[in-house]
C-alpha cells in the first residue's frame, strides 16, 4: 500500500509540473492544463484513498473536478479576490467554460483505462511468477 501512495504522489507531483509547464508553453492547447488537472485530482484521491475501487476513485474525481467548475459560476467578492492569487487560480480557475468539463471527462477516463491496464498487467505478472 505505502509502494502506491508513492508511485501516485510522483504522479501528482510530475502532473503539476506538466500542468504548469503545459501553461507556460503558447502552442500547447489550453484544454491539456484541465485535461492533467483531472488526473492530478484522480491521483490525490488515489494517495488518499489507495484501497477504493478504481471506479470509485474515478467518480469522485470527476465529482470534485465538477464541483470545481461550477464553483466558477459563483462570483462572491471573497471568492474573487481568492481567485486573484497564485493559489486561487491554479485551483479553483478563472470562468465556467463546458469545453473544461469535456476535458475533464477525457482526463478521468484517461488514467482510469491506463490504471486499469497497468493492474491488469501487473496482476498478470505476479500471477505469472507465483504459479512457476
Amino acid at each position: 500500500m505505502q509502494k502506491s501512495r508513492l508511485r501516485y504522489f510522483i504522479l501528482f507531483l510530475l502532473i503539476i509540473f506538466l500542468g504548469i509547464i503545459s501553461r507556460k508553453i503558447s502552442f500547447v492547447p489550453l484544454w491539456i492544463g484541465d485535461f492533467l488537472y483531472s488526473i492530478m485530482i484522480y491521483a490525490l484521491i488515489r494517495i488518499l484513498f489507495p484501497n477504493k475501487k478504481a471506479i470509485q476513485i474515478a467518480i469522485l474525481s470527476l465529482l470534485i473536478c465538477y464541483s470545481i467548475e461550477f464553483l466558477q459560476l459563483y462570483q462572491a467578492e471573497w471568492i474573487i479576490e481568492l481567485r486573484k492569487t497564485l493559489f486561487g487560480r491554479y485551483v479553483l480557475g478563472q470562468g465556467f467554460l463546458w469545453s473544461d468539463m469535456l476535458a475533464y471527462t477525457t482526463g478521468i477516463l484517461f488514467i482510469f483505462f491506463i490504471e486499469k491496464i497497468i493492474l491488469k498487467y501487473t496482476n498478470y505478472e505476479t500471477r505469472f511468477r507465483i504459479k512457476q
